[in-house]
């Protein structure tokens, strides 16, 4: 048996979260319009994400761009 125990991993250590994540929380609702549009369209879609692919693109970018601001 390893050091880890029998499922794995190292108890002895603590897990250490990200910092900040990768995007910050939308707090100040930034995006709102590009993440109901995407929404409204995987309903549409039968939640086939393909199909949404561009908006999905459009909101990640809007994160993106508005990342520091939301910090």
């Amino acid at each position: 048996m390893s050091a880890g125990g029998a499922f794995g991993g190292n108890r002895g250590l603590r897990p250490v979260p990200p910092e900040k994540g990768v995007f910050p929380l939308d707090h100040m609702h930034l995006c709102d319009v590009e993440k109901k549009e995407y929404l409204n369209c995987l309903k549409s879609a039968g939640h086939k994400s393909e199909e949404c692919r561009h908006l999905s693109k459009k909101y990640l970018e809007c994160r993106m761009e508005n990342a520091i601001a939301g910090i």
